[in-house]
């Protein structure tokens, strides 16, 4: 791809120098490492600047591709990107991955929520999130000791790997942590199998510190977009079509744009007239109250013609026929894209196409977990967690799909009805849509509750041991009494 695509990018706070990525050689670095960090770094070079064409996209910084002779060169030069459907087309998907937390097994969750908490780890996993989609892939890293574990997202325009087909997982992967105020890189990590170089430039030259990790796999996990066998590491939301497709939406409303300036000021022509008879003002001409032509001198009067405005419609119908395009292409409702139809949809056919989008979602949710489940077990492994215990860890993912309260409390009282005890579980509050924090907050209020039954029935317990045992103090008191003979018994 040609790098000018693109030179908007260069200077801003996220560009890269590809001519510093090379290091061929690399103080520290064991010679059997040399040649998997140069492949990686070949990676990240053949890839940058198709990943930093669809940054653009996504930030609405992609250049105007217009026809030369469709608008004039000055409109040309004032035409900015003004449609965001690479954004929505990746923010639409994203939205609909709501992390709540982890479910885990008694001895572990405290561990489990703890580690999330110390990490951000809802906030870092909905940026990886972002991320995937609009790339492809992202990437998540775990480094430090047990005491303190840190994981972080990696965008894929300042990451590599190198897919590990034999064992269906990466097999080395390299991050860039730094560059300078020219966007060199100056600071890389390379996560190999067993051990991570960090790699630092100094003066000019290339240094390396090797930390063993203890883990037979490069402590990196994948967030993948679309996974397939022959893309295991996905593909982005942003895909050519719907870059094409941006294009041509930009390019007719720049043409919508032109058309009305044209006749912002109505076109006026006089047959008859010569040009000496018109003022060379003539946007003055237009807006005067009053405006005349003499009559020439066989008498002749110069006729007025006004030409009638050319009609938006055959441009607005071409955008509605673009919109659609995209529609189609990114599963997101065509209303959601900015076009009002003439006919508008029932609400059975908006939830049927807003169900499309949701069914994508949790197809990746479930895809999303595994990597989730992925990054803690190498962070709790880290910690010396039990293994039996991290197998069983599930992520909880906020529901897709849209229901209304009434429509929750009616099923919830019919499931309830028949089967009690799945209604009081963690699955039947959610689905009674509650949140998870919901659901922790609710089991928290039964347990103090419960707590609370119990101390107010030992209470009466003990109340009402003390009360027999003062009756029956007060019995024996007055038994003696009972048992002396009456006055005058025989």
């Amino acid at each position: 791809m040609n790098t000018d695509d693109v030179p908007i990018l260069r200077g801003q706070a996220g560009w890269l120098a590809i001519e510093s990525a090379y290091a061929n050689t690399i103080a520290g670095v064991d010679p059997d490492d040399q040649p998997t960090i140069n492949e990686l770094l070949k990676q990240w070079r053949r890839h940058y600047t198709r990943n930093t064409l669809r940054t653009s996209y996504y930030l609405a910084h992609y250049r105007y591709k217009g026809i030369a002779y469709s608008i004039p060169p000055a409109m040309k030069a004032l035409a900015k990107p003004m449609i965001g459907w690479p954004n929505k087309a990746v923010r639409a998907l994203a939205d609909l991955s709501v992390f709540e937390g982890i479910d885990a097994p008694e001895t572990l969750q405290t561990q489990v929520d703890d580690l999330v908490a110390a990490n951000t780890f809802g906030v870092k996993i909905q940026q990886a999130i972002v991320s995937a989609y609009t790339h492809g892939c992202s990437f998540m890293t775990i480094s430090g000791d047990d005491d303190d574990i840190r994981i972080t997202p990696r965008a894929a325009d300042w990451s590599s790997a190198i897919w590990d087909w034999g064992n269906d997982r990466i097999g080395a992967a390299m991050t860039i942590r730094d560059k300078d105020k020219d966007g060199y890189i100056t600071r890389f990590d390379v996560w190999l199998p067993g051990k991570v170089y960090l790699c630092r430039r100094n003066s000019g030259t290339w240094q390396a510190e090797r930390i063993e990790t203890g883990f037979d796999r490069p402590t990196v996990v994948p967030i993948v977009s679309d996974q397939q066998l022959y893309r295991p590491l996905g593909s982005s939301r942003i895909t050519r079509p719907l870059m094409a497709l941006t294009d041509l939406g930009l390019r007719t409303l720049v043409r919508m744009e032109a058309t009305a300036e044209f006749y912002a000021a109505p076109r006026i022509w006089f047959l008859g007239a010569n040009k000496g008879q018109v003022s060379p003002d003539t946007w003055g001409s237009i807006v005067s109250v009053i405006n005349g032509i003499p009559a020439g001198r066989n008498g002749e009067k110069p006729e007025l013609r006004q030409l009638t405005q050319a009609s938006m419609q055959p441009h607005s119908d071409m955008l509605k026929t673009v919109a659609l395009m995209v529609s189609s292409e990114t599963d997101i409702p065509v209303n959601d894209l900015g076009i009002t139809m003439d006919n508008p949809a029932s609400a059975e056919a908006m939830a049927e196409a807003e169900r499309k989008l949701s069914r994508t979602a949790d197809r990746q949710n479930k895809r999303f977990g595994e990597s989730i489940k992925s990054i803690l077990a190498m962070a709790l492994a880290a910690q010396g967690a039990d293994e039996a215990d991290i197998r069983q860890l599930r992520p909880i993912w906020a529901p897709t799909k849209e229901a209304s309260d009434a429509a929750r409390a009616d099923w919830y009282q019919k499931v309830a009805s028949t089967n009690p005890a799945f209604a009081d579980s963690d699955v039947g509050l959610s689905r009674a849509g509650l949140t998870w924090d919901e659901i922790a907050a609710h089991r928290a209020y039964e347990k103090q509750q419960r707590t609370q039954n119990a101390i107010d029935e030992l209470r009466a317990k003990i109340a009402t041991a003390k009360t027999d045992t003062q009756e029956a103090a007060a019995n024996g008191q007055q038994q003696p009494a009972a048992e002396q003979p009456q006055p005058g018994a025989a």
